[in-house]
Formats: C-alpha cells, sequence, structure tokens
C-alpha cells in the first residue's frame, strides 16, 4: 500500500483535516490546533517530501521516521501534524483489512464508552439550565469553568461563587468536571481544592499548568479529589514526571496534539502501571473524536470521553459537520458506543471538506483578560 497523496484541508470552525489515499482507499485524521492551522499544514510539507511513494501498511515505522528522523522533534505543531497522520494511517488499514481500528489494536474491553461535554454560564441560573440541556442530550455529566479571571490573590469571597455553581449542576443531577485551566495561581488553587471537597465533584482539571509540577505536588497533598491534566503534554516523554511524581489521577492527552492513536495507546499503557485512569480531551471535530472512540474500546484504564457537541466556540459548526454517519455518534444512556464501521468508523463528506477548504479558516485563540488588565489563562 503506497502513500500516493497526503492532503491537508482548513475547514471551519478550527479543524485541520487530513487525507491520505493509497491505491484507491482513503483515509482520514484529525491534526487540528487551535489557533495554529497554518503552522500545523507548512508542518505536512516534510511529512510529503519522506513519505509519498512508503508503505503506509508500516504504521509504527513512519510514526518512528516521523517523530525522530527531522532531528528537531515533540511539541505542539508538529506532534499535531503526526497526530493526522497517524490517525489517517489508521483509518486506512482499518478499511483496507474491513475491521475498525479497535480490533487491530487488541479488541474490546467495553460496549459503552462514558461521554461528557461542556457547559458555559457564569451564574448558578445560567449553568443549571446549561447543565439541564446537557441533561435532555443524554449526558450524565459535563465539565465547567471552575472559574472566572482570578489574579494571584483574590478575594477569597470570589470563591464562593465556584461552589454555588456546581451545586447548581449538580441539583440538576449530573455529575461535574471543575477546568482550572491553570488559570488560578497556587494561593487561590489551593483554597479552592479544600472548599470544593464536600461537594465531591468528578475532578478538577489543570489546577495549575502541568509545567509546575512542584506547585501540583502540594496542590496533590491537599486534596482527595482527583486530579485531571495533560491536554497539553504532546509525549509519553512529557508525561513521564507526572507519573513518576503521582501527579494526575486522570490523563486527558489530545489524540489530535499527542501523537495520534499510535502514542495515546502507549501513553494510556503507561498510566495503567501507575494506577492512572485516562480520559482524552477532545473539543474538535469529528475525526478527532472518532479516533478517541478507537482508544476508549480497546484500553483498560480509559473512563471518560470528552465530545465538543454544539458548544459556542464552533461558530455556526457542530461536531456532526462534514460527517454523512452521524449515529456513530448518538449517546446511549450517557455513553458512545465503539464505532462498528472500518477504520475510525466516521464517514467524511468529501466534496464538503474541500467546498470548506476553499476558504480556510483563520481561527485564533481568544485573549482574557484579568481584572486588572494582566493576561488570564484560557
Amino acid at each position: 500500500m503506497k502513500i500516493e497523496r497526503i492532503e491537508t484541508f482548513l475547514v471551519p470552525p478550527r479543524w485541520v483535516f487530513v487525507r491520505v489515499e493509497s491505491e484507491g482507499l482513503v483515509g482520514w485524521g484529525e491534526a487540528s490546533l487551535e489557533g495554529h492551522a497554518e503552522a500545523v499544514a507548512g508542518a505536512f510539507e516534510p511529512l510529503r517530501d519522506r513519505f509519498l511513494g512508503a508503505d503506509a501498511s508500516r504504521i509504527e515505522d513512519i510514526w518512528q521516521v516521523a517523530h525522530r528522523g527531522g532531528f528537531y522533534r515533540g511539541g505542539p505543531v508538529l506532534m499535531s501534524a503526526l497526530s493526522g497522520l497517524d490517525q489517517a494511517l489508521w483509518d486506512l488499514k482499518g478499511k483496507a483489512l474491513g475491521v475498525p481500528v479497535w480490533q487491530l489494536l487488541g479488541g474490546q474491553v467495553r460496549d459503552r464508552i462514558p461521554a461528557y461535554a461542556w457547559i458555559g454560564g457564569e451564574r448558578p441560573g445560567e449553568v443549571a439550565e446549561a447543565a439541564a440541556a446537557r441533561r435532555e442530550q443524554g449526558f450524565s455529566a459535563i465539565k465547567m469553568n471552575a472559574t472566572g479571571e482570578m489574579g494571584f490573590l483574590d478575594s477569597p469571597k470570589a470563591l464562593d461563587s465556584v461552589l454555588e455553581r456546581v451545586a447548581a449542576v449538580q441539583a440538576q443531577g449530573l455529575e461535574a468536571g471543575l477546568d482550572f485551566h491553570g488559570r488560578l495561581h497556587r494561593p487561590m488553587a489551593k483554597q479552592l481544592v479544600r472548599l470544593l471537597e464536600p461537594l465531591r465533584p468528578l475532578f478538577v482539571e489543570e489546577p495549575l499548568l502541568s509545567e509546575n509540577l512542584e506547585g501540583l505536588e502540594d496542590i496533590k497533598a491537599w486534596t482527595t479529589i482527583p486530579i485531571a491534566l495533560g491536554e497539553r503534554l504532546y509525549s509519553r516523554w512529557d508525561f513521564k514526571p507526572v507519573f513518576e511524581r503521582g501527579l494526575a489521577d486522570i490523563i486527558q492527552p489530545d489524540l489530535s496534539h499527542a501523537g495520534g492513536i499510535s502514542e495515546v495507546r502507549r501513553i494510556a499503557a503507561m498510566a495503567e502501571a501507575y494506577d492512572i485512569a485516562v480520559a482524552p480531551h477532545c473539543p474538535l471535530g469529528p475525526l478527532s473524536l472518532a479516533a478517541c472512540l478507537q482508544i476508549g474500546a480497546c484500553t483498560p484504564n480509559h473512563v471518560l470521553q470528552e465530545m465538543s457537541l454544539g458548544i459556542h466556540y464552533n461558530q455556526g459548526h457542530d461536531l456532526l459537520s462534514f460527517v454523512t454517519n452521524p449515529e456513530v455518534f448518538d449517546l446511549d444512556g450517557g455513553a458512545l458506543l465503539p464505532p462498528a464501521k472500518p477504520g475510525l468508523g466516521v464517514e467524511i463528506d468529501e466534496a464538503g471538506v474541500r467546498a470548506a477548504a476553499a476558504n480556510p479558516h483563520r481561527w485564533r485563540n481568544l485573549v482574557w483578560r484579568q481584572k486588572d488588565g494582566g493576561f488570564a489563562e484560557w
């Protein structure tokens, strides 16, 4: 199976789709890196030079050469490009053999993949309304912002609203995960995790930025709430110190950033050895989610899957845009089912993708400010 063509498409709202063609078969992947699509598309130039004409079935060899053969390696741009290529190669191989990717990775270990979705809202009433809407969509769990903009040492009273918002979600019968976005500094984060203890949220995500390993050790000592992180880590080497220092209970590698199916499979196996759960990050498009479901179906320590159904930054496009078999993402009792079709299991409207990519998006990350005008983490 010789690789004959590698194409990238910048499609709205902020996605980068990858198309690999070989002997009449097409594999699709997603290399979306929010706000940096042009850089990722540029990273495909050396990949084309190196792999056009290569054997598409040698996925591991292609991964190793792509990662190591350019001398400089890792980081969000190069790993996102490799992620999209890797997903497309697995999709291609599954289609060539007539089986889902999870079958090639050892087969199912579960029949259902529990899922959660994002909600917005600043006030308890708004959050309750958003949670109720997710419940009607079939979700039993959500994730939400822990706080608004908050400085290094803000008023402790500002934390009271966090508790009210969590309680409002739980009153709707849903479990809640709280995303700190690394926004809080250590003095505020340590207070908030203590205050949240009685409410028992599903997890707190990025209570501090992932590069602050020493601070995360402190947070870990201050709470029994599960700590989740990893969306800004891009390889098993990035995750290694997190595992060795016991800084996370749940890891959230992104299959469009962290080396695709091949690397996230390895990261998950490493996590299993440390009794750490896996809940892949996925606020992206349908191909990224389909890749996540392959991992969810065959990974013993997988616990939850994020999905971006109808979230605000889709700007008029939904997770189901460009998908001709949307039933693959139907919820069943708060869970997704392992895709049954060959490859990634999602069928793409290629004509729609090409038409949309004729006017490539220029999506940029929002910039948030603290009350004093200083930069705030997303």
